[in-house]
């Protein structure tokens, strides 16, 4: 089953290739629903409903992120990394300085040593990071912009879970989507410590949210398009048969923290990588379209590349 939001109000349930609208609705109110009712969402979606072109909404620009907080200051991006097989040989390049196991190595290999414990075990905790609130949710189709001062703007093609806190500060995880986990890995080759400052950029997710268990194993394609000329082509894989994290311990390491059980609280997390076209030295420029897709995940995941103009300064004003 998959669910879509649209920009103006309403909900799309997909099963099979029938999409139909559930209108007035939003799937964060469908979500505490369910969650009032001890229910499974599933459970608390109505019957019927006027069938709908998913694909020319889609098309159109009428969808937008699957989940949203009405209160975006309450919903919160964040993300691990460093958590696919595969994914450190990019990130070693970047920062090894010598002979020298780099730091990005030694936190990959943690997790293939201990980030899939038995069930009811804490594993190794992974590289995290914070990308923003709810205002750099991008919908489906809107352009990703790079601010002014970024040395770069590149895409990471991932997945990322939904969540939303309950009345007793019980995580439930509302589905999976394909994610753009936009990033300055420019700044972030610099200096490893500059990690932080790379990853605080828009993120997209969607069109489509996944309701269920993630799939073990996902096969996916992440391009860029310039014009009518595909300059990057490369699938990637996800799932935990090629992480090295389980999601189980990925979600308890950004749960754990008290801050993030707050009720009502609305989380998106974004698993992390193996793929990236900077890896292959592609530059992406503005007017670029990122196109993330994965079968499992339904419609594509489109978003233009742009660039806003530098601010220039940022001053303080005393009072």
């Amino acid at each position: 089953m998959h669910l879509s939001q649209l920009k103006s109000g309403g909900v799309i349930l997909r099963r099979g290739e029938t999409a139909t609208l559930i209108p007035g609705a939003t799937i964060y109110d469908l979500a505490s629903e369910a969650i009032a009712k001890g229910a499974k969402l599933a459970d608390v979606l109505p019957e019927g409903g006027e069938p709908v072109d998913l694909v020319a909404l889609a098309a159109g620009g009428w969808l937008d992120v699957p989940v949203r907080h009405p209160e975006p200051a309450r919903m919160y991006l964040c993300g691990t990394g460093l958590t696919h097989t595969g994914s450190a040989s990019t990130r070693d390049a970047m920062h090894a300085k010598s002979d020298q196991m780099s730091d990005s190595m030694k936190m990959f290999r943690m997790g293939l040593d201990g980030g899939k414990p038995g069930a009811g075990a804490v594993g190794v905790q992974p590289e995290w990071f914070y990308k923003g609130p709810g205002t750099e949710a991008v919908a489906p189709g809107d352009p990703l912009t790079s601010p002014g001062f970024a040395l770069d703007g590149g895409e990471e093609p991932e997945i990322a879970g939904f969540y939303l806190i309950g009345p007793d500060g019980t995580p439930f995880r509302i589905g999976f989507t394909l994610a753009n986990e936009f990033s300055d890995h420019v700044t972030e080759k610099i200096n490893y410590l500059f990690l932080a400052h790379s990853k605080l950029r828009p993120a997209s997710f969607g069109p489509e949210l996944l309701v269920g268990d993630l799939p073990r194993h996902i096969e996916g394609r992440s391009r860029i398009l310039r014009g009518q000329d595909v300059i990057f082509d490369k699938p990637f894989l996800s799932g935990e048969d090629n992480m090295s994290h389980t999601i189980a311990n990925l979600e308890h390491h950004n749960f754990k923290y008290a801050p993030f059980r707050r009720p009502g609280d609305l989380h998106v997390h974004m698993f992390g990588t193996a793929t990236l076209s900077f890896a292959d030295g592609v530059v992406p420029q503005a007017g670029d379209v990122f196109e993330i897709s994965a079968p499992a995940f339904g419609l594509s995941l489109r978003n233009p590349l742009a660039v806003s103009p530098d601010a220039g300064l940022a001053t303080v004003v005393s009072l």
